[in-house]
């Protein structure tokens, strides 16, 4: 993601939608690297709010709750992935084979993670933190990614869609722990144990009829 914007210095000709898109960015970004440091019950919109350097009333123009402002980010987060999975998968050659598509993308989502750390632990592990709102919107996420492998799979049938999800979750639990820890190499290396394995699912019929 890009770096948020600063207001300019002294007097500035936004439209008030320009200012709020602005404050907005930046206390989504301040979220997540507070959080990252401080974990979402040690948090307190305070931080939030001098680590954006933005106002307390421009927050609660923007936001109801803490709550709130982690929701919006954790959607940004999740959003930004599915884009980045949309271009890899957009990018794909005709006829190019499902494992090698699927090993694209696994190389992209785990690229993702490692270069935005914050936004990665924010709705991977202080999500649980967050309660039940948050964690129906990490399920919600999860069910995107197991629709964007079968996708890149080919799968057509109920047998494949399901090993799909177990993918989509066994990945997800063995790269917590690297995000939760900030090891980026550990995420990347992640990468060519998870392929092999996919393609012994593959060649076994899991995904379905090759």
């Amino acid at each position: 993601m890009t770096e948020p914007r600063r207001l300019p210095r002294g007097r500035y000709a936004l439209s008030r939608a320009e200012v709020e898109s602005i404050h907005r960015a930046r206390l989504c970004a301040a979220m997540a690297e507070v959080m990252a440091e401080k974990g979402y019950v040690g948090t307190s919109v305070g931080d939030v709010l001098k680590r954006a350097v933005v106002s307390r009333q421009s927050f609660y123009q923007l936001f109801d709750s803490k709550l709130d402002c982690f929701m919006a980010t954790a959607r940004l987060a999740s959003e930004y992935l599915m884009e980045r999975l949309r271009e890899v998968l957009a990018a794909s050659p005709e006829g190019e084979e499902p494992l090698v598509r699927f090993e694209r993308a696994l190389a992209a989502y785990l690229d993702v993670l490692a270069a935005e750390l914050p936004f990665a632990r924010l709705f991977m592990v202080e999500v649980y933190a967050a309660g039940p709102e948050a964690v129906r919107r990490r399920t919600e996420g999860q069910i995107a990614l197991t629709r964007a492998l079968a996708e890149v799979m080919e799968v057509t049938d109920e047998v494949g869609h399901y090993t799909c999800q177990v993918v989509v979750a066994a990945t997800s639990a063995l790269v917590t722990p690297a995000v939760a820890s900030g090891d980026r190499d550990a995420l990347r290396a992640a990468a060519p144990p998870l392929t092999d394995h996919v393609r012994r699912l593959w060649e076994i019929g899991a995904f379905g009829a090759i």
